[in-house]
């Protein structure tokens, strides 16, 4: 029989899926329009990206996206942040798997998938998921471990961290707890739910939108528009010259 794997925490990679900024949050759209969820959606991702950045336990990131225009914005950012092209659309988890792979083969021993609908994200609540990952990684022996930061409603999964990568398959969609809790279960994993204020909003929906402050809403479409102008200055310079 093989020896089970080892968790080890020391080259953490962070992969965001980036759905589109075409349908990005198409449910907000009772209101807000279009161009008002663009930006949000963008403005969202760059925090995502600059908070990870500014993260030091993350060694580094990962985008899946089929959006060029978002592949562009995340290339653009200062965050150096990688881009993966998500080969088909086939689903959210189909892509983060395919982001799994690509960190594997570029060394991450652990992997943290982070959707990037966090408005309040900070690196203070990710330190408690890797706080939670020593505590697992403690209470296991060094076996394999699985945190979970539920979502408000505590059906929902709003960040995975696993190490080794390949402990579980990422399961994000409805009722995404319970299937992740199941799946450590099932993998003999030590595992552990990070409750955090800042990690369980996630904005999705209408009634999240009234729950956002209006200051923050106002902060995240400005990144957004702000970004968004500054990549059509430089196409626009680009096809001058």
């Amino acid at each position: 029989m093989p020896s089970p794997a080892i968790a080890d925490l020391s080259t953490l990679h962070a992969i965001v899926p980036a759905r589109g900024s075409g349908v990005g949050k198409s449910r907000l759209g009772e209101a807000l329009d279009a161009e008002e969820r663009l930006t949000l959606v963008v403005g969202m991702l760059l925090q995502t990206l600059e908070v990870l950045a500014a993260w030091p336990a993350c060694r580094s990131i990962h985008v899946v996206t089929a959006d060029a225009q978002l592949r562009r914005l995340v290339r653009s950012s200062t965050t150096a942040a990688a881009v993966m092209t998500e080969s088909q659309p086939s689903g959210l988890n189909s892509a983060l798997r395919d982001g799994r792979e690509k960190a594997v083969r570029s060394g991450a021993t652990a992997i943290l998938y982070l959707p990037a609908d966090l408005p309040y994200l900070t690196t203070v609540a990710l330190d408690r998921m890797l706080e939670a990952a020593d505590a697992a990684l403690a209470a296991g022996s060094g076996l394999p471990l699985v945190v979970i930061a539920p979502a408000d409603a505590r059906v929902g999964t709003n960040a995975l961290l696993v190490a080794p990568p390949d402990t579980i398959d990422p399961h994000f969609g409805e009722v995404s707890l319970e299937a992740h809790i199941r799946a450590a279960a099932h993998a003999d994993a030590s595992l552990q739910l990070v409750h955090d204020p800042a990690l369980a909003f996630d904005l999705d929906t209408p009634d999240d939108l009234e729950r956002l402050e209006t200051a923050r809403l106002l902060e995240l479409q400005a990144a957004g528009q702000k970004a968004l102008d500054a990549l059509h200055d430089r196409v626009a310079t680009a096809e001058v010259a």
